[in-house]
């Protein structure tokens, strides 16, 4: 029998579709995903406050291998309480959303994904129309009732169709790139650009094939735009070293004049710039900010708990606020939405993992809408003779940065984690050359001098697992490493770290 509560990861469910040598054991079943199915589907006809019978579910799914198998399963269950499921094909996450808002008004959407995570995993995200992304509690809900020993089974089976997720999807960000540059429809704005495009045979590559080449950008020399489940050419991850090598190259080697790397599902996203350096983490954040605050002098800015002090610097000079909040995407943007109900401007929340939520679209992560604003703001600039490389010149980068993880090994680890990160805080009371940071929400970040290393350093609780994250930045050379001398040596009074 499946354990429901441990295919919950935060606010999405992931788990083992495919069975592999000396793998995991498959969790995702045909049992399980159709009691996910039917659990959500009741779940979304509260929400919605209707009857299941006129529920409109749409279920869509990135390449893996597993995925159409698993939208089957979810449909049957969904069908088993009366409502509607709608297979959308291949699609992106962000598109599941926006179905539930956009002309095709679905009550719900399913995302069948396990973003970048290896081929033989999978997983689900879910929206619904009333409170768009669920959170964590909704997740935990869901799997209670899909583990319960009875569902309401219908009298009468709901229909299970087909729909097209995508196209509505695509022409919604056509027309804000029109709308944006002053074009008219027949308009290809992006003549003289050239675009590159790794999807990691994700599902990405729409956006080079249906969006940039159809406004006029050269596309030459894009890659792995074909799905392919296997991901036989690199990880499909903005923050994996190969998969930022492949479309470094690809921009090299085609003289390209803006690079896009997605993830699996195209909630995240990394570009490289025309001279070849790496738009990601730090450097990501600072450019689409300076774009916002172009139009919004003062407005906030929040980032995950890990940006560094030059991008602070950056913020302010720019005319913004920095808030540094805690790690995952959830947290950031439950952040931004909780600003702007009180009053305070709050245009954008980022991850340095590349998840970027705007006001304007939601408050929904999408890698396509985040590089759909800065291609609109190259194609502005191009006819000035401007350059996106310039918007981030005055951008401080650290010398060195550096990450370390060490595993809690204890069923009950919360509290073991909580306490080493006390105990580090009061060590940095008493030591000189170290000091805490003054607004933190995250861990203890502790700022050190140059006999100290002349940088930062940051210990936190993993989001989702016993594991407690080191991240250190340094300004000098070999300061990341004195830094993590010194916190080894403090770390070595803790036996149940690893």
């Amino acid at each position: 029998m499946t354990d429901f509560k441990k295919l919950q990861n935060g606010s999405d469910i992931r788990g083992v579709a495919i069975e592999t040598e000396g793998g995991k054991p498959v969790n995702l079943t045909q049992n399980s995903v159709v009691r996910i199915g039917a659990a959500f589907a009741l779940f979304a006809a509260d929400r919605a406050n209707k009857p299941a019978s006129e529920l409109r579910i749409a279920i869509g799914r990135d390449s893996r291998l597993s995925g159409e198998q698993l939208t089957v399963w979810l449909a049957d269950g969904i069908a088993s309480v009366g409502a509607n499921a709608y297979d959308g094909g291949l699609a992106s996450t962000p598109a599941m959303f926006m179905c539930c808002v956009n002309e095709l008004h679905f009550d719900a959407g399913i995302m069948v994904t396990a973003s970048h995570l290896p081929m033989e995993s999978n997983g689900m995200k879910f929206f619904t129309a009333i409170a768009g992304g669920l959170e964590k509690s909704d997740i935990t809900a869901i799997l209670a009732s899909a583990e319960e020993a009875a569902f309401p089974i219908a009298a009468q089976r709901g229909q299970c169709g087909t729909v097209d997720v995508m196209t509505p999807y695509v022409n919604g960000l056509k027309e804000k790139i029109l709308s944006a540059l002053g074009c008219a429809k027949d308009e290809k704005p992006f003549s003289g650009l050239k675009i590159v495009v790794d999807a990691g045979n994700g599902a990405g590559g729409f956006f080079a094939e249906r969006l940039l080449e159809p406004l006029g950008a050269d596309i030459t020399g894009s890659r792995f735009l074909e799905p392919d489940g296997r991901f036989p050419n690199h990880q499909p991850n903005p923050e994996n070293a190969d998969a930022m090598r492949s479309i470094c190259d690809a921009v090299t080697e085609t003289g390209a004049d803006f690079g896009i790397i997605f993830d699996t599902d195209v909630d995240r996203a990394g570009c490289i710039l025309s001279d070849g350096r790496e738009l990601n983490r730090n450097r990501l954040v600072a450019m689409i900010s300076a774009v916002i605050l172009e139009n919004e002098p003062g407005a906030v800015i929040v980032t995950d708990s890990v940006t560094s002090a030059g991008l602070t610097k950056f913020i302010e000079a720019h005319g913004g606020k920095h808030i540094r909040f805690k790690r995952g995407y959830k947290n950031v943007i439950n952040k931004q939405i909780e600003l702007n109900k009180e009053g305070i401007d709050c245009p954008l929340a980022i991850e340095t993992s590349g998840h970027a939520a705007f006001r304007e679209n939601y408050y929904l992560d999408d890698g396509a809408y985040l590089v759909t604003k800065l291609i609109i703001k190259a194609a502005l600039l191009k006819k000035s003779d401007g350059s996106l490389e310039s918007f981030i010149s005055d951008l401080e980068e650290p010398a060195e940065e550096l990450e370390r993880r060490f595993k809690i090994d204890l069923e009950d680890f919360k509290p073991y984690g909580e306490k080493v990160i006390a105990d580090l805080k009061a060590l940095a009371e008493e030591r000189d050359g170290w000091q805490a940071e003054k607004i933190n929400y995250e861990g203890i970040r502790i700022n050190t001098d140059k006999d100290n290393g002349d940088g930062w350093l940051l210990l936190r609780m993993s989001v989702h697992d016993p594991i407690l994250v080191l991240n250190l930045e340094s300004n000098t050379a070999g300061g990341t490493e004195k830094m993590l001398a010194d916190v080894t040596e403090f770390l070595k009074a803790y036996d149940k770290l690893n």
